[in-house]
C-alpha cells in the first residue's frame, strides 16, 4: 500500500482521513523524500542531455555558421549595464529627473485647466462689456445726424481698441499668474512624490517584507520541526525494531508454518476456549483487486491470504486472540472502547485498505492506526516503519514499545468480544 501511494504520488481522501496526525506527517516526510529522489533523477537526466546537446552544437559549429561575442580588455563577454558605463547617469540622478518630469506634467495639466476657466471668463467679462456699450452708443446716437454718426463710429472704435488693450493686458496677467501657479504646484507635487516614495520605501514595503518574511520563517520552522519529528521517530522505531529482532526481514518465525485442513476452531468470545475449524483453500483461483470494494471481497481476501499466515490467533495456539475483531466501523471500535481505561486496544478489519484498524483508547478520546498487510509483512501505515511477520508479532511488540513518541501510546489491554457469535464469526465460516 505504501509503495502504491509513493509511486503514484497520491492517497485516496477516505483513507487519509482514517490516519491521525502523526501518520500524516510521516507519510508526508516520505512522500517528500520521493519526490526529492525524482527530483535528483531529472536534473541529473537534464544534466546529461545539455551536455548532450553541448556537444552536438560544438560538433555543427565546426562545420556551419557561429556566433562570436564581442569581448572585453579582461577577455570576457563585453557586457554593458546601465549607468556603470561611462556617461551614464547614475540611478538616483534618472530617479530624480523622472519624479521631476512626472511632477512637471502634472502641474503642466492643472496649469492648462486652470488657463482654459480664467480664459473663459476674460472672454466672458470683455464681450459683456463690449455689448453693453455698444448698446449705450446705439441708444444716445440713435437720432443724432449722419456726422454724429461718424463720430459715435470713431468713438466706438476708439473704444474697442481700448477694450482689446485691456482684454490683452488682462490676459497677459493671466497668463502670468497660472505660470508662477505652475512653477509653485510642480515644487510641491515634487517634495510630495519624494516624500512619498521614501515613506514607501522605509514604511510600508519594509513592513510588509518583515512580516512575510515573519510569517514565512514561522511557516518554516513549524514544517522542518514537524519533519525532524517525523524523520526522528522513524529512525527510532528502526532501530528498536533492529534490537528487537522482530522486523519480518530478521525473523523467521513463522516460515512454513500451516494449519491443518481438519483443525477445528469453535468460535467464542473466551480466549481460552474451543477452537475454530480452519476450511480448505478455495478451488477457486483468487486474484486481489486493487483495493476492497465490498464486504464478500474482504471476507475472500481474508480467508485466501490471511488465514494461511494466522492472521488473528494467539503465538503459538489455534485460539483467536481477545483483540481481534472482524469487519466492524469506527463508531463501533468506539463504542466498545468507550467505558474502557486507557491504554485499551482492539484490532479490526479495515474496509479500507487491505489490512487492518488497531482502535486504541485514550484518557481524551480515541486513536486509529491503519496496518498494512498488503504484502509479506504487517506494518502501521505511515507510522511505523517496523515490519512484523504476524500480527501477534506486531501487538506484542507495541506492549513494551510505544507507536509514536508524540502519543505514547502502549497497548496494555486488549478489548474481548461483547456480542455472540462474535463479529469475527463470518471470517472463518
Amino acid at each position: 500500500m505504501l509503495q502504491q501511494i509513493l509511486r503514484d504520488m497520491y492517497i485516496d481522501p477516505e483513507l487519509l482521513a482514517e490516519l491521525n496526525e502523526e501518520q500524516k506527517q510521516i507519510l508526508f516526510y516520505k512522500m517528500r523524500e520521493e519526490q526529492l529522489r525524482r527530483w535528483k533523477e531529472r536534473e541529473e537526466k537534464a544534466r546529461m542531455e545539455e551536455a548532450m546537446l553541448k556537444k552536438t552544437a560544438r560538433c555543427k559549429q565546426s562545420n556551419g555558421k557561429r556566433v562570436q561575442w564581442l569581448r572585453g580588455k579582461d577577455g570576457e563577454v563585453w557586457v554593458w549595464v546601465m549607468g556603470e558605463a561611462p556617461g551614464d547617469k547614475p540611478y538616483e540622478q534618472i530617479s530624480e529627473e523622472l519624479i521631476a518630469e512626472r511632477a512637471r506634467q502634472q502641474a503642466q495639466k492643472e496649469a492648462e485647466e486652470l488657463w482654459k476657466q480664467k480664459e473663459a471668463e476674460i472672454t466672458k467679462k470683455f464681450r459683456d462689456a463690449m455689448a453693453q456699450e455698444k448698446a449705450r452708443i446705439v441708444a444716445e446716437k440713435w437720432k443724432i445726424e449722419i456726422e454724429d454718426r461718424k463720430a459715435a463710429k470713431l468713438e466706438e472704435e476708439k473704444i474697442q481698441e481700448e477694450l482689446k488693450k485691456r482684454e490683452e493686458e488682462e490676459r497677459q496677467k493671466g497668463e502670468e499668474q497660472i505660470r508662477q501657479q505652475e512653477e509653485i504646484r510642480a515644487k510641491e507635487l515634487y517634495l510630495s512624490l519624494k516624500q512619498a516614495q521614501q515613506h514607501s520605501q522605509h514604511s510600508d514595503d519594509d513592513q510588509e517584507w518583515e512580516e512575510q518574511l515573519r510569517r514565512s520563517k514561522a511557516a518554516d520552522e513549524e514544517r522542518s520541526h514537524k519533519a525532524r519529528r517525523a524523520r526522528d521517530e522513524y529512525r527510532r522505531q528502526s532501530l528498536r525494531a533492529i534490537q528487537k529482532g522482530r522486523v519480518a526481514g530478521l525473523s523467521n518465525l513463522f516460515q512454513g508454518t500451516s494449519l491443518n485442513n481438519d483443525q477445528e476452531i469453535k468460535l467464542n468470545n473466551n480466549s481460552a476456549s474451543p477452537l475454530l475449524s480452519v476450511s480448505a483453500a478455495s478451488s477457486n483461483i483468487w486474484e486481489r483487486p486493487s483495493r476492497p470494494f465490498s464486504r464478500d471481497v474482504i471476507i475472500r481476501w481474508f480467508k485466501e491470504e490471511q488465514i494461511p499466515r494466522r492472521a488473528g490467533f494467539e503465538r503459538n495456539t489455534n485460539r483467536i486472540a481477545q483483540w481481534f475483531h472482524g469487519i466492524i466501523s469506527r463508531q463501533e471500535a468506539e463504542e466498545l472502547l468507550m467505558n474502557k481505561s486507557e491504554g485499551t486496544f482492539l484490532l479490526r478489519v479495515s474496509e479500507k485498505i487491505w489490512g487492518y484498524a488497531l482502535s486504541y483508547r485514550q484518557q481524551s478520546g480515541f486513536k486509529h492506526f491503519l496496518v498494512d498487510a498488503s504484502g509479506d509483512f504487517y506494518s502501521f501505515l505511515g507510522v511505523d516503519p517496523n515490519r512484523h511477520a504476524t500480527l501477534t508479532d506486531l501487538i506484542d511488540f507495541h506492549k513494551e514499545e510505544i507507536i509514536t513518541s508524540s502519543g505514547g501510546e502502549l497497548l496494555l489491554e486488549p478489548c474481548g468480544q461483547q456480542k455472540n457469535p462474535p463479529d469475527y464469526s463470518p471470517l472463518f465460516e
